[in-house]
């Protein structure tokens, strides 16, 4: 391995192949963990990941599915990093299949559309990749219907947005685009390990996100590595609040175990904390003020809209439009409310 960033990166796509045991939920019936008409949707959100590869993102779309203030609209799986470690291809579709095992735990079998996204990145900057994903978020986009506001909520690579931008570009005025990518920018002070090499996200499709960042008009709040990676949950709380919460909370911690002993198998120690990444995603949406509907407990800096070049570095553009990049995220909200929530849900099922 030359570097931490590729020998996670064969890591996560080793996960993908893992296989969670499931037993019969055909008897759950799934019920709102909040009294009937107690809490009404806010927004329209459509939810982008890489289910099949970090763990991460199995959190935050089930921490979406139990958050009512949301109207989800769509689910797409994403493709992983194109490489020689991929189990296979198809990682989009892989993700779809992940997306859709959760959904079975949860007994959300009808109503919930989930879709696979590109399994290939763009080929160049201004030919979209077509699939159902990208697809959907235009159809989604371009209703007339709703006032409700629409985000597009990714945690992995840009491919998707990126081709429905590019097949429609009039969606850029019509949501707002919430990413867990890109590198720290100048002057934030890290410690971690990976701030010298090409974010993860980011080097999924690099050029998905030199279209967003470079080309589109769409508005985005972007979470940037210096940022998500303060989303650290104590393995302590993930075997004390989360494997303890029936069905659903052991296939959550079961999915950290996996990869907790796929990294210790090549030789590299976790310690006792797991960074749950993606999670900032749902506090930016789901847990907003009650009067302003800010996220008001995270910290951002308005930042004119950097153009990325082809290593994957930002290069300051005084004419680029304003975007949102929080700074700081709230962890302590986003894990009270996912342990709640998981807790309450457990107590419908029994």
């Amino acid at each position: 391995m030359k570097n931490l960033a590729a020998f996670l990166t064969s890591l996560l796509c080793l996960i993908s192949i893992q296989l969670f045991a499931q037993t019969d939920t055909s008897n759950i019936k799934l019920t709102s963990i909040f009294p009937e008409g107690a809490i009404q949707p806010r927004m329209r959100v459509i939810i982008d990941n890489d289910f099949s590869g970090d763990p991460d993102g199995l959190f935050e779309l089930v921490h979406f599915l139990l958050s009512p203030s949301v109207d989800i609209r769509a689910v797409i799986g994403s493709h992983l990093p194109e490489n020689n470690h991929a189990p296979s291809n198809h990682t989009a579709t892989d993700s779809k299949s992940k997306a859709e095992e959760v959904l079975s735990i949860m007994n959300i079998k009808n109503g919930m559309p989930v879709y696979a996204g590109s399994n290939d990145t763009l080929i160049n900057k201004n030919t979209p990749q077509k699939s159902d994903a990208a697809s959907a978020i235009i159809k989604e986009a371009m209703r007339t219907d709703t006032k409700l506001p629409l985000y597009v909520v990714c945690g992995a690579g840009l491919t998707d947005i990126a081709s429905a931008y590019l097949s429609e570009p009039k969606i850029a005025d019509k949501l707002t685009l919430i990413w867990i990518g890109g590198p720290q920018y100048p002057g934030t002070l890290t410690s971690s390990v990976e701030a010298s090499n090409l974010e993860y996200n980011m080097s999924i499709d690099l050029k998905a996100a030199q279209v967003i960042f470079n080309q589109s008009s769409i508005p985005i709040w972007q979470v940037p590595r210096s940022s998500y990676s303060q989303m650290i949950m104590p393995y302590s709380s993930i075997l004390l609040k989360v494997k303890t919460q029936g069905e659903l909370g052991a296939y959550l911690a079961n999915a950290i175990d996996s990869i907790r002993i796929l990294i210790k198998n090549f030789g590299f120690n976790t310690g006792e904390v797991y960074v749950i990444g993606d999670s900032p995603l749902v506090l930016l949406t789901a847990l907003r003020s009650s009067f302003g509907n800010d996220p008001s407990s995270s910290e951002y800096m308005i930042q004119h809209c950097p153009v990325i070049n082809d290593k994957g570095d930002y290069v300051f553009n005084k004419s680029g439009r304003n975007i949102k990049v929080f700074t700081h995220v709230d962890a302590h909200l986003t894990f009270e409310d996912f342990y709640s929530k998981l807790a309450l849900f457990n107590q419908l099922q029994r």
